[in-house]
């Protein structure tokens, strides 16, 4: 399966990622690629939002490393420099069990599901395109 999107402004890229939240159910891996200031942690706020209430609170993992919200895990991989952290953090078990949000999955790659749905998101104009593939 493979998606595209062209999005103009924050706006846009929310409300995509609230009609795309509603088509999540646990077990999922959502992996979100792009460079810094793309969006993802856009995206991963909007979803967990819409799946956990408007008023939830949703800082940055960037420092965390992973934040949880009652089924949905939010982790920010940028940190990582090895592969062997990513049991310790947690990871394999959110995967097995939550709506899993990964920024920055690319240390990640050998331990995602088949069915991961990988985000990639680029400048492309004044916006931004979205390009979803499930591998």
């Amino acid at each position: 399966m493979e998606k595209e999107f062209y999005l103009e402004n924050v706006e846009e890229t929310r409300n995509w990622a609230k009609d795309f939240a509603k088509t999540l159910h646990a077990p999922v891996t959502v992996a979100l690629h792009g460079d810094l200031g793309m969006g993802k942690s856009e995206i991963a706020r909007t979803i967990i939002q819409t799946l956990r209430g408007a008023d939830t609170v949703v800082p940055s993992p960037t420092f965390t490393i992973v934040q949880n919200y009652d089924g949905i895990s939010h982790f920010d991989l940028y940190r990582i420099e090895d592969k062997s952290e990513l049991t310790e953090i947690g990871l394999p078990f959110a995967i097995a069990n939550d709506i899993t949000l990964i920024e920055w999955p690319e240390i990640a790659e050998d331990i995602l599901p088949e069915n991961t749905v990988h985000i990639f998101i680029t400048e492309q104009g004044n916006g931004r395109k979205i390009l979803m593939k499930c591998l």
